[in-house]
């Protein structure tokens, strides 16, 4: 029997995995920067699941975690929830709030956006709240200022309900091939005036900031809100397909070519103490250099950065010495493959060259998301 294959066709293989969901990680499963993030009130930031941000401005205070709460028979074992712990009933102009995952121009060319041949996409979801009302999907094309709008409707509070929307192609505005951010999928959970007074913009156009977000219901507006989403699919065409459920696996590998992590504190890449990190030598009697591969290969340069005590990373030299580290940084700009790091102003006794590992209860986390 022929396999008929949908979504992207180059990337379909033999064993008929088209990988047509757009989305990572839309079953909600990977969280390698841990389960759940407290008072979250201000920025762009990524709290918990993997390759989803929250974005808030003047739009109370959320915990932001994975939940076991999901749609009965789906499938699916986790989901996203925003409970709202300190509420905002009069929001300012600017206020604003959403749940977004941008996508790299490369893995988009196949939508043909911005020729006369553009595809229609089709977002479906499952969406639980307390609060009913409408929200706010959008799509916003970020390498020509453009975007789109739909509404869909909470019906019945604490029950959760699939929803699909439908976004026409665009003849307008070829997207960039390349890995930076093209398309930014946006879930407004709520929006002041400066982006609820126009008229909604149900067809693509350039963005008008008045007309991205109107009709949104504020879910700030009580500490008894929550929200939670799963099984998120964008596929190319009009019809939503049943979700693309991936070996957990390769939804991991995926993840980590935005976010990867080395040290004992964070899943699912957590060492115990005594456990190695990263193996280097000594360059100077108070400093090491040890090398940490990237696998797989991460989108960009990552920024490098530390969770946890700095000086319970320790360097274990070949005679058995253990050295505390109290400053530690890349060494010039990492690559996507590879990254030199330094642990300095360590205790004198170090052999220059002197053969080491790179040991602790700390944790190196390497950042390359859109």
């Amino acid at each position: 029997m022929a396999i008929t294959r949908i979504g992207n066709p180059a990337i379909a293989d033999e064993r008929g995995v088209n990988f047509r969901n757009i989305i990572i990680n839309g079953d909600m499963s990977i969280a390698q920067r841990g389960t759940s993030t407290a008072s979250v009130s201000s920025g762009a930031t990524f709290p918990a699941l993997d390759r989803f941000k929250f974005y808030v401005v003047s739009g109370g205070t959320w915990t932001v975690s994975q939940d076991t709460d999901v749609p009965s028979g789906q499938g699916f074992a986790k989901s996203l929830k925003m409970d709202n712990t300190t509420a905002n009933g009069s929001l300012s102009s600017g206020s604003l709030a959403q749940i977004q995952q941008g996508i790299e121009g490369q893995n988009l060319q196949y939508l043909k956006k911005g020729t006369s041949n553009a595809e229609s996409v089709t977002l479906s979801f499952w969406v639980k709240s307390n609060k009913t009302g409408t929200y706010i999907c959008e799509i916003r094309d970020t390498d020509n200022s453009r975007s789109i709008s739909k509404s869909y409707t909470v019906s019945s509070a604490s029950t959760w309900e699939k929803k699909t929307i439908t976004f026409d192609g665009d003849t307008t505005g070829t997207l960039n091939n390349d890995n930076d951010k093209s398309f930014e999928l946006v879930w407004w959970l709520l929006g002041g005036t400066d982006f609820t007074s126009g008229t909604l913009a149900t067809s693509w156009a350039s963005q008008t900031n008045a007309n991205r977000a109107v009709g949104q219901v504020n879910l700030a507006d009580s500490t008894s809100n929550e929200w939670y989403i799963t099984g998120v699919q964008l596929e190319a065409g009009q019809v939503a397909s049943d979700f693309e459920f991936l070996p957990v696996d390769v939804n991991l590998e995926r993840c980590k070519r935005y976010f990867q992590t080395k040290g004992t504190s964070l899943s699912p890449n957590a060492f115990t103490n005594n456990q190695t990190v990263a193996m280097g030598m000594a360059r100077t009697v108070s400093s090491a250099q040890c090398y940490m591969e990237l696998n797989p290969i991460m989108r960009s340069e990552p920024t490098v950065s530390g969770i946890g005590t700095l000086s319970n990373l320790k360097c274990h030299t070949a005679t058995g010495g253990n050295v505390n580290t109290s400053s530690i940084g890349s060494d010039g700009t990492p690559n996507r493959q590879q990254v030199t790091y330094i642990a300095n102003n360590l205790t004198s006794g170090l052999n220059d060259n002197q053969p080491l590992r790179l040991y602790g209860d700390y944790t190196i986390t390497f950042d390359a998301e859109l």
